[in-house]
């Protein structure tokens, strides 16, 4: 998970974070008073990664629900979406 780097991270994006996923080995985390802010806002922490006889593996993870999702999610999208030529000035 840790190695994972999508095209965000690959282009070096403005609000990107620079290592998008965070996995904790810990048995207690990831936690939200310690862990929302990881990349300022717009990592990932996983943890508690265990195996399921249903689902194959189990998992918590967490982010942060407004800069990561709502604000951040868009304007990384539009940055992406800059960098790719969709986004072009007249």
């Amino acid at each position: 998970m840790e190695r994972f780097r999508g095209l965000p991270q690959k282009l070096a994006l403005p609000s990107a974070p620079g290592q998008f996923i965070r996995y904790m080995q810990e048995d207690n985390r990831p936690q939200v008073a310690l862990d929302v802010d990881y990349e300022n806002g717009m990592g990932v922490c996983v943890g508690r990664l265990r195996e399921d006889s249903v689902y194959d593996w189990k998992f918590v993870g967490l982010s942060h629900n407004t800069v990561r999702g709502a604000a951040g999610g868009a304007v990384l999208c539009a940055e992406l979406l800059k960098a790719q030529g969709y986004i072009t000035a007249k």
